[in-house]
């Protein structure tokens, strides 16, 4: 950490260490600062910084909401191994959802940290640091945009063309360090329809943002 103007600076590896939460999610948080109000940074020798006290009051208030936009609960410790039914509570899903995910596992879904053998089965463990950052994923479908994965890729309405360029606004606007081809991937996993449909949905859209 630094300390700049009577203030301490932490980068994203040192909020880490400070908050138990892994890189990606916290990098997952920064990318969805309109929605979340994330902190801005200040950059010291190129690096991004953000001023500790200011982001320590943001995640205790993030916390502190029941729910966020995508209905997903973010109190609690990040590192706790959770049950079935502790995921489903976290996701803010029926537990049978759980076991769905573990039979047809949605793009991305985490690999449990822990399984406990039964006598038919196992039961699969997962911690929130998991769940947040699959939640946080683009690929993953999950949220208030993408919707909730169902675990089939049938039974999608498809889009008409100009909501697929608002789509695709939306989505650069949300990750515009991905490239076209992803983009278009993440949003064809969400949507449905072709990648080729959707890159050129993106095309289009970036024509727009430039205008």
């Amino acid at each position: 950490m630094r300390r700049a103007d009577g203030r301490q600076w932490a980068n994203r590896e040192d909020l880490a260490e400070h908050s138990g939460y892994n890189v990606s999610v916290l990098y997952a948080l920064w990318m969805r600062r309109r929605v979340n109000g994330h902190p801005e940074a200040r950059d010291i020798n190129g690096v991004k910084h953000w001023d500790l006290a200011k982001w320590d009051a943001w995640l205790e208030s993030l916390r502190k909401r029941p729910r966020d936009l995508s209905g997903v609960d973010r109190s609690g410790h990040p590192r706790v191994p959770l049950s079935p039914t502790g995921q489903a509570r976290v996701l803010g899903v029926d537990r049978s959802r759980i076991s769905q995910y573990s039979r047809n596992p949605p793009p991305g879904w985490p690999e449990p940290c822990h399984v406990e053998k039964l006598t038919k089965r196992g039961r699969e463990f997962r911690t929130r640091e998991q769940l947040w950052a699959w939640v946080d994923d683009p690929i993953s479908g999950f949220g208030s945009k993408g919707g909730r994965y169902t675990g089939s890729s049938t039974g999608k309405t498809a889009e008409a063309p100009g909501r697929r360029v608002q789509l695709a606004v939306e989505a650069l606007t949300e990750m515009p360090d991905r490239k076209a081809g992803e983009i278009a991937a993440i949003l064809a996993q969400r949507h449905g329809q072709s990648v080729d449909s959707w890159k050129r949905s993106v095309t289009e859209a970036r024509r727009r943002l430039q205008d």
